[in-house]
Order: C-alpha cells, then sequence, then structure tokens
C-alpha cells in the first residue's frame, strides 16, 4: 500500500492522465472488450490478470471506498465520485460510460487538489518545526 503522500499523489495523476489520454479505449489487443476504469490501469495491483494477485485492500485507493463495498469484486468501482454518492458501478450500471469516465476525472482531480494542500500543510508545519 502506498503510505507516503506524494506516492498517492503521483498515481492518482498517472490515473488521471491516463484518463485524459484516452487510455481507456479499446485494446489494440482485445479490441471487442471494453477495458475497465481503474481495473485495467497500470495503476491497479493486479492489471494484467483476471484472478487478483493481489488484495484490493493493498491498493491506495481502498480508503476511500466506503465500508459497505469493500467486499465487491472491484471495490474501487463503488467510490462515491461526487455528492449524490454515484460511483464507477453506479454510472455504468445505468450504461453511462461517459458520466462515469467525467465522474472519475472530477473525482480525480478533486482528490489530488485535497491531498497536495495536504501535503503543503504538512510541509508547512515541518518548516514551523524546525530549530
Amino acid at each position: 500500500m502506498a503510505t507516503d503522500l506524494k506516492e498517492i499523489i503521483g498515481q492518482l495523476r498517472l490515473e488521471r492522465d491516463i484518463l485524459q489520454g484516452g487510455g481507456y479505449g479499446s485494446s489494440v489487443h482485445t479490441p471487442w472488450k471494453e477495458e475497465r476504469l481503474f481495473r485495467d490501469s497500470i495503476t491497479c495491483l493486479n492489471v494484467g490478470v483476471e484472478m487478483k494477485q493481489h488484495p484490493c485492500n493493498e491498493c491506495l485507493l481502498y480508503e476511500w471506498v466506503p465500508e459497505g463495498q469493500k467486499g465487491q469484486v472491484i471495490p474501487c468501482h463503488f467510490i462515491p465520485l461526487n455528492e449524490r454518492g454515484e460511483s464507477i458501478a453506479s454510472l455504468e450500471a445505468r450504461g453511462d460510460r461517459e458520466g462515469a469516465e467525467k465522474g472519475l476525472l472530477d473525482w480525480l482531480n478533486a482528490t489530488i487538489h485535497k491531498l497536495e494542500e495536504r501535503l503543503a500543510d504538512q510541509a508547512r508545519v515541518a518548516v514551523g518545526s524546525r530549530p
């Protein structure tokens, strides 16, 4: 699990870059199969394998998964993306893949911003505590 705040921010930025760069389009190797948000990303601990080799609770995204959803097959699909509580799972269940991608992008931007603020606060505290 990524415990360093800079590492978490870096992974979320990478995920954002993948999403913005169209990284969830059809794969050249499997053009008939729609890529799964988060799960088919290089940021996923289990990318490229159907049977999970790593438990999802080792993933940096796990902390944002609601308690009641942590047992799901792809728990990160249940992270609330907005104030309405919509998630990748709920949006895709309605057939709104575009909405899921937009919601995920908005969530990534907001989460990165909050974590960057937290990191800046930590830096200010560290500077203020120096002798």
